[in-house]
């Protein structure tokens, strides 16, 4: 389907067209509360805020910190939204495309054919002087039918298999890979076999994705290809640079290691 990124001049575009895409907001922090007061200071024209916890995954247990919601659950929160059958999405976050992968990587598996994350996220478009409301949007629920499998999932059999026979990367910081920090999960390294490949490193300093993208991925060619990470937001991140480098098979491990660590009969790997 093309490119999964858009840049910020082509979605003002957009939206100054007959038929413009939803779009939607994903300000998200890992450690505090959801986005939705930077959402209320400023955020694109006709955005409708989603978070990312409440409504793109299901709650936090033994299938990880961010697992897959129901898709039922899915399904009414993205009508909430606005989505409609057919009509494109385009998501942003606050620049590093965390949030915004996630969200690309659900949809997508949802069976919606048509989302784009908006490359360097809110600053990108605020760098590129577009305009910044602060009202809250009139949203008609939209008619969108959930329907799962649109992209590979992988689970903790799937991974282990990958890593031991494919190429698994590990979104991760080097350090926690190693097993020489934890400073989430309660047990640290990673999946024996699995290759760090911290997400830092896809990404310009503005939080665009980087023009190498098939360079970096060239030794992965003729082999098949996943990722995960903590719990499968940073991971995400790595799959939508997988597609952006034409990699459209990348899996995720949605689970990531913090579903991993539920069963301590799995192995742990430490070092590099």
């Amino acid at each position: 389907m093309g490119t999964p990124l858009i840049s910020a001049a082509d979605l003002s575009e957009l939206l100054r067209g007959a038929q413009p895409p939803t779009v939607l907001d994903l300000r998200w922090r890992l450690a505090g509360p959801p986005g939705r007061d930077d959402y209320d200071a400023g955020h694109v024209p006709g955005a409708v805020f989603v978070d990312l916890d409440r409504d793109l995954c299901g709650p936090p247990g033994a299938g990880g910190r961010h697992p897959l919601p129901h898709p039922q659950a899915l399904e009414g929160a993205l009508r909430a939204a606005g989505l409609r059958e057919g009509d494109p999405v385009v998501v942003y976050d606050g620049g590093d495309g965390l949030a915004a992968a996630r969200a690309w990587w659900t949809m997508r598996w949802a069976g919606v054919a048509d989302v784009r994350v908006l490359d360097g996220g809110f600053p990108a478009w605020t760098a590129a002087g577009g305009a910044v409301d602060t009202g809250q949007p009139s949203v008609a629920r939209g008619d969108l039918v959930v329907r799962p499998g649109g992209l590979p999932v992988l689970d903790a059999d799937d991974a282990a298999a990958l890593a031991r026979d494919g190429v698994l990367l590990d979104a991760r910081a080097a350090a926690r890979f190693r097993g020489e920090t934890e400073p989430i999960d309660a047990v640290a390294g990673h999946i024996p076999g699995a290759r760090n490949l911290f997400y830092g490193e896809l990404v310009n300093a503005d939080g665009t994705l980087r023009g190498d993208l098939a360079e970096i991925f060239a030794g992965f060619e003729g082999e098949p290809v996943g990722a995960y990470c903590g719990s499968g937001v940073t991971a995400a991140h790595t799959v939508l640079a997988l597609h952006a480098a034409g990699r459209d098979d990348a899996a995720l491990y949605v689970g990531s290691w913090s579903h991993w660590i539920t069963d301590p009969a799995r192995p742990i790997g430490t070092g590099a």
